[in-house]
């Protein structure tokens, strides 16, 4: 049985949605028409340590954009929502985990990443609301269970990825 929301509530993941979701989106789309393009992104991966960086600049930027677009309009939310998490943790695990917290820290820290993470599990856990397409086409995953998909498929996602292509650059 589902319970309508507050407009106010509805109204706070709207804008959460849009801005976590186009924000990310941009974010891809970046990696594949900025400066660089997808060729300065892979060069980018490569220097990492990530396996095969012209796909995995590819993968990163088709993430971004895709599981970002579905957040922003509520779409399949919890599966939107685990794409994003598992971008955030190979990022913070990859590039920013080690530089320390704060993002004005050279090199940026993981404070950023983390929070869009965050921001990801709560929509994730609560749903998009009303005034998305998951509402429109009736879609929603019940009780915690959108917790679990969310958390489970994001994180586990994230790990997979690094374990299959990430081989750290070893200092000399």
């Amino acid at each position: 049985m589902e319970i309508a929301l507050p407009n106010q509530l509805n109204l706070g993941l709207l804008i959460l949605r849009l801005c976590l979701g186009l924000f990310l989106a941009y974010h891809g789309y970046n990696k594949v028409f900025g400066a660089g393009g997808l060729a300065g992104t892979s060069g980018w991966f490569a220097s990492m340590g990530m396996k095969w960086p012209k796909w995995q600049a590819r993968l990163a930027a088709s993430t971004e954009i895709g599981a970002g677009l579905m957040l922003a309009v509520g779409l399949l939310t919890p599966l939107a929502a685990a794409g994003v998490i598992g971008i955030m943790v190979v990022a913070i695990y990859t590039a920013h985990g080690k530089v320390g917290f704060f993002i004005f820290k050279p090199n940026q820290g993981w404070e950023y990443c983390a929070t869009i993470l965050l921001g990801a599990l709560a929509v994730g856990t609560i749903g998009a609301g009303d005034w998305s397409l998951d509402n429109a086409i009736d879609f929603s995953v019940p009780g915690w269970n959108s917790l679990v998909i969310t958390a489970l498929l994001g994180i586990g996602g994230g790990i997979l990825q690094m374990l299959i292509s990430y081989r750290p650059v070893k200092a000399s």
